[in-house]
């Protein structure tokens, strides 16, 4: 038997389990409309997806994952609650020397249930945990649902708090906005520049002047994005504690239990999190509830935070450990907002996850 086969064979046993547990199974296109996916994510996501023409449908994507496609069928058509399954290749560009796979197998399970949220993370959770159980995978968590709360709890502009959602998915730039919005770094020579001559012109008068325009922006446009730096540029700086919080915050990484009690101590400086912080500590109660030993769970505050853009809340993978190299063997979360989006305002609670079909047959397999 082929290879191909061996790892198929692998996601049909996933598949099986995912139905016993009340899924309904479900199959998109492999070829996805590729405006929903750049409103998502903007242009980044070209760099990571494989695009094509078509002459009557427009531009379209092969399918990076199926969750997008999944979430826009259920705010259409379905009910709640609902459990979908479905099993099919994904393609993802990968860099050069990378060793990653750019088409592969992906076998996975979405609830959509706003009775009880946190009931759902671990209803997902444990039946992921019970499918992989017999590996001796290592399990962590995290919770987006966190750190979006210490962004929102921040006294700063509102701007300000949408360019840090924005980059919550790409550490490094947020971390370089929180220096610049604390006053810790100056802004590039050209923006203060820019900043200083637009404080005794108007922004219009700077954009007529600087000559023809490159690129898809109106001038209209252009001039309101110098007057938003200017604005920025008043703002006062936001307050050192907040900052300290919010860096204690994402260097948390412990057992769930004492990762709880760092949480604890973080809102202190920072109450707006307490929310967010009780949230979790029922996540840990309902896991428990379900059999997971949640005390052993590893959490990070950061989890999750190099993922697709659409995990908001709870996040979670398995992973070999005694195989570091690999990528999760599985891996999912919450996904509130994303609901949001693709129901023209309607949302609905919404948590899922993948495995990795092809990792599993690498790491020995299930047993039959």
């Amino acid at each position: 038997m082929s290879n191909r086969a061996d790892i198929r064979r692998e996601a049909e046993a996933v598949l099986e389990r995912f139905r016993a547990a009340g899924a309904e199974l479900v199959d998109p296109d492999i070829l996805q409309p590729a405006a929903t996916l750049l409103d998502l994510y903007g242009e980044d996501i070209r760099a990571r997806a494989y695009v094509t023409q078509d002459p009557v449908r427009g531009e379209l994507m092969l399918r990076p994952d199926f969750t997008v496609p999944v979430v826009q069928a259920h705010m259409a058509n379905g009910a709640e609650p609902a459990r979908y399954t479905y099993i099919g290749e994904v393609f993802r560009r990968q860099e050069a020397g990378s060793g990653r796979a750019s088409e592969y197998i992906q076998v996975g399970f979405e609830l959509f249930d706003g009775r009880d949220p946190v009931a759902a993370d671990a209803e997902v959770f444990a039946l992921f945990a019970g499918i992989l159980a017999p590996m001796g995978l290592r399990p962590a968590i995290g919770d987006i649902g966190v750190l979006r709360a210490a962004v929102d709890a921040l006294t700063t502009s509102e701007r300000r708090k949408d360019a840090l959602r924005r980059h919550l998915w790409r550490p490094r730039r947020f971390r370089a906005l929180l220096e610049r919005f604390g006053g810790r770094t100056p802004p590039p020579p050209t923006r203060a520049r820019l900043v200083e001559a637009a404080r005794s012109r108007p922004a219009a008068e700077l954009v007529a002047e600087a000559g023809p325009l490159v690129g898809l922006r109106t001038a209209e446009e252009i001039a309101e994005r110098v007057e938003a730096l200017v604005a920025d540029a008043d703002e006062p700086p936001v307050a050192g504690p907040e900052i300290e919080a919010i860096e204690a915050l994402m260097t948390i990484r412990a057992k769930a239990p004492a990762g709880l009690g760092r949480l604890r101590d973080v809102a202190v400086d920072l109450p707006g999190i307490a929310p967010a912080v009780d949230r979790f500590e029922r996540r840990l109660e309902a896991l428990a509830a379900r059999g997971i030993d949640a005390e052993a769970l590893e959490f990070e505050a950061s989890y999750g935070r190099t993922t697709l853009e659409y995990y908001d809340g709870f996040v979670f993978g398995f992973y070999a450990g005694d195989r570091p190299d690999l990528p999760p063997v599985a891996s999912g979360g919450r996904y509130d907002a994303l609901t949001r989006v693709l129901g023209a305002g309607r949302a609905i609670p919404a948590v899922g996850g993948i495995v990795r079909p092809e990792l599993l047959h690498l790491l020995g397999g299930l047993p039959r």
